[in-house]
């Protein structure tokens, strides 16, 4: 009997003990809930009454008790469990106050990718993000938010409730749920389907203070910018230009007789028909002058484009690569679409780049720079040891055949080099820096593969980053593919980490305490 008693009273004290426990966390969690107002007062209520009942057996079993070896072994085991429950109170506060996250995932989907970071440790000022949610709750997009405010201390959130606050609604213009406003400086945008992508778009363009031009020449052949329905349109080339704050255009050279004054950069992509006499000059003049171009080329097609980039210490093949891909229970077969994850490590547009890009119908494009001034020319992206440079393009295209004889180059093969050039070391009087990428393939940049699983995109924006000399845009940006993830409300998240924190710890300590008080 009194050994029941003693251990009535172990088990009245550890129910206190945790009672008190729970209400000193209860104010660190993001919600009070019935449960947690249960949990405090059914503990506290039956430790004191187990207290009481063992008190009212009289002081002197009381003195025995305490005087007992169980007593002291068990007095012991309950004050090592209660500092190590204290330990991992501490911890868990020191966690709370000084915030990490650690993304364990092999593609970082819980993180925020290169690109935000980097936009975001270019602010030079607050911003701030209100988010209007229904209810004023939205877990999903709280845990977005928060990876926000924790890569830069500019950045502050808040989660509000429209209904509950219609003036603030009222006064931002904000009309359906889910709508994040982001504000930096006097200047703000919002933004109604808030992922990672949209966000980060619109810093940008808050960042930025001006458009930069992409002119984009047609009049060739060319697949269209605006066209969203064929798949090797440029649409989607247009939109992530413009989500990054680019302004595009198009430019029929032939009517002109120079390159427009405002074109930050050139862009020649897919031209299928030859260039008229004057384009090429006028294309010319314009790099001389400092310009930027991008040429996205096509094999046997605008063969005049050789030519043209030869002196740029650019060396376009006049040629088709092709790569063996293995496919299940038939073997090696041609592939005319290499995938490529080969690139220079050193450039600015390639540094950091480890995902693969596909390049369908591409050229050899390749750097030729000796006994040229003023120019350095680096091979961004090349193929596999397996490819091949194939110089029969007429057997390609016409009986669908190619093998790998003298006359071919043998891979890795070069496939985009970008040019930085000094034109003062290349005669030209009081020149400035010029800056050219070419690329063998057109198609690597059309609706049908700029986006999806491969790195296309990525590569591309880069690239005209580089050239417009915005340094903090090169780098990987928000995948469109995120992690499936559970979502708790605040009071699902309290009603857990009662029963994990502190539920099933005591209910182990207190079998535990019952089965060794029972062998003693």
């Amino acid at each position: 009997m009194r050994r029941s008693n003693g251990l009535l009273g172990l088990i009245g004290v550890i129910l206190l003990v945790f009672a008190i426990a729970a209400w000193f966390l209860t104010p660190l969690l993001p919600s009070t809930t019935d449960f947690a107002t249960i949990y405090i007062a059914v503990h506290a209520v039956a430790g004191l009454l187990a207290i009481i009942a063992y008190l009212t057996t009289g002081l002197e079993n009381l003195r025995s008790f305490v005087g007992e070896r169980s007593t002291r072994y068990g007095t012991s085991a309950v004050l090592a469990s209660l500092i190590f429950f204290a330990i991992l109170v501490l911890v868990n506060f020191l966690a709370y106050r000084h915030h990490r996250r650690f993304d364990l995932s092999s593609e970082k989907v819980y993180s925020l990718s290169p690109q935000s970071v980097q936009v975001l440790n270019g602010l030079n000022t607050g911003l701030t993000m209100d988010a209007f949610v229904e209810g004023g709750t939205n877990p999903e997009l709280d845990d977005l938010l928060k990876n926000y405010s924790t890569a830069s201390s500019k950045v502050t959130y808040r989660l509000i409730d429209p209904d509950r606050e219609p003036e603030l609604t009222e006064r931002y213009g904000v009309k359906a749920y889910n709508t994040v406003r982001i504000a930096y400086g006097d200047a703000s945008n919002q933004v109604t389907q808030p992922t990672e992508e949209n966000i980060t778009n619109a810093l940008i363009k808050l960042t930025r203070t001006g458009k930069q031009v992409v002119c984009v020449i047609e009049g060739h052949g060319e697949p269209d910018i605006d066209d969203k329905e064929n798949p090797r349109g440029l649409a989607q080339v247009k939109a992530a230009l413009e989500n990054e704050n680019y302004e595009v255009k198009k430019v029929l050279l032939a009517s002109m007789d120079k390159v427009p004054d405002d074109c930050n950069i050139v862009m020649i992509a897919g031209p299928t028909r030859p260039f008229l006499s004057q384009e090429l000059p006028a294309l010319d003049a314009y790099l001389r002058k400092g310009g930027r171009m991008l040429a996205l080329l096509s094999p046997d097609r605008a063969e005049e484009l050789v030519s043209f980039f030869a002196p740029w210490g650019v060396k376009v093949g006049e040629d088709v690569v092709v790569d063996q891909v293995v496919r299940l229970f038939q073997g090696p077969a041609l592939g005319l679409a290499p995938l490529v994850d080969t690139y220079d490590a050193s450039h600015e547009i390639t540094k950091g780049l480890k995902g693969r890009t596909l390049f369908p119908m591409t050229r050899s494009v390749s750097a030729a720079i000796e006994g040229k001034a003023g120019l350095k020319a680096v091979e961004l992206v090349k193929t596999s040891s397996s490819s091949w440079a194939e110089s029969d393009v007429e057997g390609i295209f016409q009986r669908q055949q190619a093998s790998l004889d003298d006359a071919d180059r043998k891979g890795p093969v070069s496939i985009a080099v970008a040019v930085d050039a000094d034109l003062k070391q290349m005669g030209v009087p009081d020149g400035k820096d010029a800056r050219l990428a070419v690329f063998g393939s057109a198609d690597f940049a059309d609706n049908q593969n700029f986006e999806g699983t491969y790195f296309n995109r990525d590569l591309f924006l880069n690239t005209v980053g580089w050239l417009a000399g915005q340094a903090d845009l090169l780098s990987i940006r928000p995948r469109a593919l995120r992690a499936s993830r559970v979502s708790f409300t605040e009071r699902e998240g309290t009603a857990i980490f009662y029963l994990s924190v502190l539920l099933l710890p005591e209910l182990l300590l207190l079998l535990g305490l019952t089965v060794w008080w029972r062998r003693e």
